[in-house]
């Protein structure tokens, strides 16, 4: 194969239809849109809209509650902990830190903490400090001989009074 005999697959290119070009197009007049009526003409949003009657959306019962400012976490498996340890991005003889997880890129950004999770296999020693991790990733990391911190996430007061 050379360079000049590259082309698409058949049918993965399809011109685009211009509409409303005169009776020679196919789609000229009227353009497609039948005859008359609001939605012939430009600038109509009827999505949802059932002429008067009460919309579906509407109908339906609501349910649940989503908390404007709950907590976001960044999740990580221990799989992809590994990976980076065997890549030589992470460095399992310090204390991996939230900021050493972002810096390797095992993560683009923190959110509100990051969270560790047990998928896959964790073959290294590590010293973990994050906010949160599942009970089953600590219990691995901990098998291996290595110990979890758990920290509290950005903004939480502790919840002792005094």
């Amino acid at each position: 194969m050379k360079l000049h005999e590259l082309r698409d697959n058949p049918g993965a290119v399809k011109k685009k239809v211009r509409v409303g070009r005169g009776p020679g197009s196919g789609v000229g007049k009227t353009g497609g849109r039948g005859i008359k009526g609001q939605k012939s003409r430009s600038g109509v949003a009827l999505n949802g809209y059932e002429g008067g009657q009460m919309p579906l959306y509407m109908r339906l019962p609501k349910r649940g509650f989503n908390k404007p400012n709950r907590k976001e976490y960044a999740v990580v498996n221990l799989a992809l902990i590994q990976k980076f340890i065997d890549a030589g991005k992470l460095d399992p003889a310090q204390t991996i830190t939230e900021d050493a997880l972002v810096q390797a890129g095992v993560l683009r950004r923190k959110r509100d903490g990051i969270r560790v999770l047990a998928t896959g296999e964790l073959t290294s020693t590590i010293a973990l400090e994050v906010t949160g991790a599942s009970a089953a990733a600590v219990a691995a990391i901990e098998a291996r001989g290595g110990s979890v911190t758990l920290r509290n996430p950005a903004g939480a007061a502790a919840d002792t009074a005094a």
